[in-house]
């Protein structure tokens, strides 16, 4: 697959480079969008092998304190916990990181009750706030 995106690009910018040279408005346009179009797709690529490598570090960490988030309640056959049971058990979480506003731990534990409550985008949000926390711990 590396081989392909790198073969794509190549391809993508001599093509690029053919209708820059043009000097054609239009083709120039089109140009710069076959630039940047893969350009900003790759920042986002990147942005998420990021946040997934930081919240493994982060998961790591609380693993070895012992202080991952801990569930008390039923399981779906699945293996998930049931939609009541996992929002008394947010309640708990959403307190603590209410209380320990800075603490990169508590948004984490958060951020795994909303996912646990089947709220993906607050629990997407909840773990980028711990993971920019986390990241201004290790640099003090």
């Amino acid at each position: 697959m590396v081989i392909a995106s790198i073969a794509y690009a190549v391809i993508a910018a001599s093509r690029a480079w053919i209708l820059l040279v043009s000097k054609d408005p239009l083709q120039v346009v089109l140009a710069v969008a076959i630039i940047v179009i893969p350009v900003i797709g790759l920042a986002l690529i990147v942005r998420e092998l990021w946040f997934g490598w930081r919240t493994r570090q982060m998961g790591q960490t609380l693993a070895a304190e012992n202080a991952l988030p801990t569930y008390d309640g039923d399981l779906t056959p699945s293996g998930r916990p049931t939609k009541a049971d996992a929002d008394r058990n947010f309640e708990r979480y959403a307190q603590e990181a209410e209380d320990n506003s800075e603490d990169w731990r508590a948004w984490f534990r958060l951020a795994v009750a909303y996912d646990d409550a089947r709220d993906r985008k607050r629990a997407r949000a909840a773990m980028r706030q711990a993971s920019n926390l986390y990241v201004r711990s290790l640099q003090s």
